[in-house]
């Protein structure tokens, strides 16, 4: 009889990928970098933990969108009070917050809940070439 494997905390080794979004088309980056944030791209993938790897997003102004939806595809929040629904488009986060897009775009696709949460503070996004991490010694992933 086989028994299923399961991985405990202390064995988990996380890794450091920077991922350039110059040109990337929104939906199928977020989709890929959510699968390493998971960590479903490893052999040893254990649902209720958090297995992913790093991941720092640099040039989130430069992600592309495909057809219309630059024009018009919008963000809805609420204040929570009556009437307090608000729309932003892609355009006035492009300009105030690009690194939201992105941001938004992977945490719709992680699990809702404490876990969620957490593997999306995993996630390292900066409008520019720049950023803070190079200490870790973050790998190049080309998607």
């Amino acid at each position: 009889m086989q028994k299923s494997y399961s991985m405990k905390a202390s064995e988990i080794s996380k890794k450091w990928y920077v991922v350039d979004a110059e040109g990337k088309v929104l939906g199928r980056l977020a989709t890929q970098i959510a699968t390493i944030l998971k960590g479903k791209n490893k052999p040893e993938f254990t649902p209720s933990m958090d297995m992913g790897d790093f991941v720092v997003v640099i040039n989130a102004e430069k992600v592309a969108l495909t057809g219309k939806k630059e024009d018009q595809k919008e963000y809805f929040s609420h204040s929570g009070y009556p009437g307090g629904d608000r729309f932003r488009s892609v355009k006035k986060y492009r300009a105030e917050k690009p690194e939201f897009i992105i941001e938004h775009a992977v945490k719709g696709m992680l699990p809702k809940g404490p876990l969620g949460k957490q593997i999306a503070n995993n996630l390292k996004v900066y409008a520019g070439k720049d950023h803070p991490h190079a200490a870790q010694k973050p790998e190049k992933l080309d998607i």
